[in-house]
C-alpha cells in the first residue's frame, strides 16, 4: 500500500502561509471596495437585493483578515469558496475561461481555498501559537 506523507518543513509552512496571505489580501481589498455605490449598482443590475451588499462585503473582508491571521481558516476558506462559486456560476455564468468576463482567476482562488480547507492553517498561524484553541477553530 502506498502512502502520501507530507513532511512538515519550514518551506511547507511558508508556502501555506503564502497561499493564505495572498488570498487574504485579495479579499481584504475587494471586500473593502464593495462598501461603495459601484457594488450596489452591480447588485441591482444582476437582480439581487441591494441589502446583500453589507453581508457580502463583510464576508470577504473578515474572511481575508482571518485567513492572514490563521484563526478560523477552514471556515473562512469555506466562505470564500462559496463566494467564488457564486462568482463563477452566477456573476460570470461560467461562459468562458479566458478573456473578457473569464473566470480563470476565480478558479485559481477557488483551488487555493480548497487547499486551505484541506491543509488547515499550518504552523505559521495564530491558531498554532495559541495552543488552547480547539481543533475545529483552526
Amino acid at each position: 500500500m502506498t502512502e502520501a506523507i507530507i513532511h512538515h518543513t519550514k518551506l511547507n509552512d511558508i508556502t501555506n502561509w503564502g497561499i493564505r496571505a495572498a488570498i487574504g489580501v485579495i479579499f481584504i481589498t475587494t471586500g473593502a471596495g464593495k462598501f461603495g455605490l459601484g457594488f450596489v449598482n452591480m447588485l441591482e443590475n444582476m437582480g439581487l437585493p441591494v441589502e446583500m451588499q453589507i453581508p457580502i462585503a463583510l464576508a470577504e473582508l473578515i474572511s481575508g483578515i482571518l485567513l492572514i491571521s490563521g484563526i478560523l481558516t477552514r471556515i473562512s476558506a469555506s466562505l470564500i469558496a462559496i463566494i467564488m462559486l457564486g462568482a463563477i456560476f452566477y456573476v460570470k455564468q461560467a461562459s468562458n475561461l479566458m478573456g473578457n468576463g473569464g473566470y480563470a482567476l476565480d478558479l485559481v482562488i477557488l483551488a487555493g481555498t480548497l487547499i486551505i480547507i484541506t491543509a488547515g492553517p499550518g504552523r505559521v498561524s495564530l491558531a498554532h501559537i495559541i495552543k488552547k484553541l480547539p481543533r475545529y477553530l483552526h
